[in-house]
């Protein structure tokens, strides 16, 4: 580590480039953020970005280089969820949030505690997402699978590959594992695009692009307590009538001998349902539209299946659904060459890291041979996504399926990507498929 006097002065970003990096719209044009952040790795790898309006946002650093973002991903010690929010937030929503819950955050889960509580909580539901405990659900996920594609290939023709298939099945393999029945499938993903896609008109449904800030929070807000409400209620019957799905394992899990408070309960299943489908959804999106680009690829992974784990993991690292993370420093240090002040804020760049050349060759080409193919898409260290082994099943499940069924699929429009800052990815990917 540099000393204190190697380090230099604070780079502040410029205010078109501070903009970029916060703006929902810049995600959607993916390429051209692409090339901002290969520029900011050069040139500026750790830089300060400043509101241009005082109050706006506090300020925060701004890391991009792959060992950086690894390095504070897995210091959970010297890098901090708590006390700031774990997402950007505008000072007027972190305002709104204290008023309505008494945190700054709207949502408490996994992803906003530190140590001890943070492990105390993990354990809770580690073990059910482990491979040897997920073999007992395979059979079940492989049937939705073959079903979804089945479904698909009645359509006929084209379609849209994120509306048809991977919106729905990584749904519905979450919402069983919840015991979450179908019917309330359309509500759970209805509350789920209002709570993450609520930057981008399109998935949030509700005219957000006419909307004050204020009322975007406060429709995030609603779809929290909606989600909350649901649970509660899902809870009390599961601790009157436990099952072996996770719903059970949440509402009758004890922490120091004590039940979980209500507010940490709905946040356990909030970040479940949620993170638990959106993100996979993204992934497998990416993969196909990768694979529909390229016909070659797409025979090959046909022919030897032993690619196909190669193909889950590149488009999860292609993709990089979960878009960043914010961290608070816990102590004087210094990264990237910059010294950052206990009590800053920072924004590890997850899509900047896993697009660092300097960690992967051609890193904007889709390889299904990349190896090694450590990325940043889960996240590292305790933090570490605590659904990723169920994410590369299901994905891996869905392709087996659809390699089985299809004998060719190529691009039928334009894909296009959500607006959003945090969990991102397509939200439209016209397909032509052609069925065996």
């Amino acid at each position: 580590m540099a000393s204190a006097g190697d380090t230099k002065q604070p780079a502040a970003l410029p205010p078109e480039t501070a903009r970029e990096v916060i703006d929902p719209k810049a995600y959607a044009e993916w390429d051209g953020l692409l090339d901002t952040f290969d520029r900011l790795r050069e040139e500026a790898p750790v830089a300060k970005v400043m509101p241009e309006t005082e109050g706006l946002f506090e300020p925060f650093w701004l890391v991009t280089r792959y060992d950086d973002v690894m390095r504070i991903s897995k210091d959970n010690a010297a890098f901090l969820n708590n006390p700031r929010p774990v997402v950007f937030s505008f000072n007027q929503a972190i305002e709104f949030s204290r008023a309505a819950t008494g945190s700054d955050m709207l949502v408490d889960s996994l992803v906003v505690f530190d140590a001890p509580i943070h492990p105390k909580y993990r354990r809770l539901t580690q073990d059910w997402f482990m491979p040897r405990n997920l073999g007992r659900i395979e059979e079940e996920i492989r049937a939705l699978a073959h079903r979804t594609v089945d479904a698909m290939i009645e359509k006929g023709g084209e379609i849209d590959f994120v509306k048809e298939v991977s919106g729905p099945y990584p749904l519905r393999v979450v919402m069983q594992i919840l015991g979450v029945p179908p019917e309330d499938e359309p509500r759970m993903q209805m509350l789920t695009q209002q709570l993450f896609g609520g930057q981008d008109a399109d998935l949030s449904g509700t005219g957000m692009e006419n909307m004050t800030p204020e009322q975007v929070v406060q429709l995030v807000a609603g779809a929290v307590k909606s989600f909350e409400d649901y649970f509660a209620k899902l809870a009390e019957d599961r601790r009157a009538h436990p099952t072996e799905d996770v719903a059970s394992v949440i509402a009758n899990a004890t922490v120091d001998g004590e039940p979980l408070p209500p507010r940490d309960m709905a946040g356990y299943y909030i970040i479940v349902a949620t993170a638990g489908h959106d993100t996979t959804s993204a992934s497998t999106a990416g993969a196909m539209q990768a694979l529909a680009n390229d016909p070659e690829q797409w025979e090959r992974v046909k022919a030897d299946r032993s690619l196909l784990p190669g193909i889950v993991e590149e488009a999860i690292r292609w993709t990089t659904p979960v878009q960043h993370f914010m961290r608070t420093a816990a102590e004087d240090c210094e990264v990237g060459g910059q010294q950052v002040k206990k009590g800053d804020w920072l924004m590890i760049n997850y899509v900047a890291a896993n697009h660092d050349p300097a960690q992967f060759d051609n890193p904007r080409k889709f390889d299904a041979a990349r190896s090694p193919n450590r990325h940043l898409a889960f996240g590292a260290g305790a933090h570490q996504c605590l659904g990723l082994h169920l994410a590369r099943l299901e994905m891996r499940l869905l392709f087996e399926a659809l390699l089985d069924k299809v004998a060719s699929v190529a691009p039928a429009g334009e894909a296009k990507r959500a607006s959003s800052t945090f969990v991102g990815g397509l939200k439209t990917l016209p397909l032509r498929i052609t069925p065996e």
